[in-house]
């Protein structure tokens, strides 16, 4: 049957999966053709902006600009124009939903998961495709695969690569990106995001009531209102530790709990004794949850 199977954005600096099509497909030839797609990600830097890999059954087709590339996963028998012009539109697609900065910020793999409806969605007009525009679509493409054809690979060349990239012999080093991904959260742990988000909100709505006051009439009580917010922007970071992985999650994590405990002494006064205990015995708990939080051994290599 002639289709698209598979289709992914990737970085093309270090291969970074940004985003993927779901596919349920678990033909043993097509999960081979997946592995070798992969490997082939991690060294696009090398090769011209087209580039096609064929084999018996599959072929993997891609098409890099910038910072991006499109790579596919088709039956044998389909079109390379058309495969061709399904990658250009995706990466058009792409290009007018994020911006460059986002995608080199980008990282933890498939941080686009997103994307993955508009590239269905491209796929699914591509593998029904027909009509006038498909037919002008094919001839511009016809012209420049003419001028500019694509790299010719084959798939068990992609299987070298990836030895390659697995510590065997080669001329290129190839930065990976490491995979981070955390353990399950946990009922405690969802527990203390909860209690976060509620002293996070608590701390800004006096921030903001006491802000208003200070600035209007009392001007030594800014001292104040900046005990509140930082104590707000530490609740909001500790989320984030909780939920992401990040470097020096230890230092951080101290950091943040000693900021809570000494805004919380510093506005004893304008906060009894019970409330100091309840937003440090708080801070206590999402701290001992991002410290035990560790990530997983290694995650599986699977489909999206």
């Amino acid at each position: 049957m002639s289709m698209i199977f598979f289709a992914c954005v990737v970085r093309v600096r270090d291969g970074l999966p940004l985003s993927a099509s779901t596919d349920f497909h678990f033909n043993r030839d097509f999960l081979e053709c997946r592995k070798r797609l992969k490997a082939l990600s991690s060294i696009l830097a090398q090769y011209p902006s087209r580039g096609t890999a064929k084999g018996r059954d599959f072929s993997i087709h891609f098409l890099s600009s910038g910072d991006i590339a499109c790579m596919a996963i088709c039956s044998s028998n389909y079109s390379t124009i058309m495969a061709f012009c399904f990658l250009e539109e995706l990466q058009w697609e792409f290009a007018a939903s994020y911006d460059t900065t986002s995608i080199g910020l980008a990282s933890r793999p498939y941080a686009f998961l997103e994307f993955d409806n508009i590239i269905q969605k491209v796929k699914c007009h591509f593998n029904c495709a027909s009509g006038s525009q498909s037919k002008a679509n094919w001839e511009k493409m016809e012209e420049e695969l003419k001028f500019r054809p694509p790299v010719q690979l084959k798939l068990e060349d992609s299987e070298l690569m990836n030895g390659m990239t697995n510590g065997g012999p080669a001329g290129v080093h190839v930065e990976v990106v490491p995979t981070y991904r955390m353990e399950r959260v946990t009922p405690l742990g969802i527990l203390s995001l909860v209690l976060n988000i509620m002293c996070g909100a608590l701390n800004l709505i006096r921030g903001v009531h006491l802000a208003e006051y200070s600035f209007q009439e009392d001007h030594e009580g800014i001292g104040n209102v900046i005990a509140f917010f930082l104590p707000f922007l530490a609740c909001v970071f500790q989320c984030y530790l909780y939920l992401f992985y990040s470097s020096a999650r230890k230092v951080k994590t101290f950091v943040l709990f000693f900021s809570v405990c000494l805004c919380n002494i510093y506005l004893y006064g304008l906060r009894n004794l019970w409330q100091i205990a309840f937003h440090i015995g708080v801070a206590s708990l999402s701290s001992y949850q991002i410290l035990t939080r560790q990530l997983m051994e290694k995650q599986p290599d699977c489909g999206v």
